[in-house]
């Protein structure tokens, strides 16, 4: 959702809470079905693999390729750590209930960090026009969404303008 694809976004609280507990459904379903039919331990992994691949094909096409937004403002959480860590729980402990909760547990509890060395350069605080506010913030000042909700954002007022800077009615 919005919480994975903006930067702006990504500098909120709810982005480290809501990303991994809707992230970790659909690779701990593949881990599943790959470890209880073939033994395979690299499911979570071999799922984020695809996942980002795709993501990263929806981000240049999509954001770059039709509406020219900066592709380093869109980037994809990094989830191949926290996927690691789930296979190696369920390759070491070779139970499901134990993965399902110390696994689940270490793949939220390593997203942040694994995240921090792309997140810290948008937490550097900038002035702009006397107010004190974080890069990402900024980005998203100027790079105006038509589709997000005003009323949640900090920095903008009910702005009217698309990626082209046109007036949207």
């Amino acid at each position: 959702g919005d919480w994975d694809f903006w930067t702006d976004w990504k500098d909120r609280r709810l982005w480290v809470t809501v990303v991994p507990i809707v992230a970790v459904t659909f690779p701990a379903a593949v881990q599943a079905c790959l470890w209880g039919r073939y033994r395979m331990p690299w499911g979570a992994t071999m799922c984020v693999l695809g996942l980002l691949l795709g993501e990263w094909i929806n981000r240049y096409f999509n954001f770059w390729g039709w509406t020219y937004f900066p592709v380093n403002f869109v980037f994809p959480s990094q989830l191949i750590p926290s996927a690691i860590v789930l296979d190696v729980v369920l390759l070491l402990s070779n139970s499901f209930t134990f993965t399902a909760i110390a696994g689940a547990m270490g793949w939220g509890l390593i997203f942040y960090p694994s995240n921090w060395p792309v997140i810290a350069p948008l937490h550097v605080p900038v002035e702009y026009n006397g107010m004190m506010m974080t890069l990402a913030d900024l980005q998203g000042y100027h790079y105006v969404r038509t589709g997000t909700p005003e009323y949640i954002r900090m920095v903008e007022k009910g702005t009217l303008r698309t990626f082209g800077k046109d007036v949207a009615p």
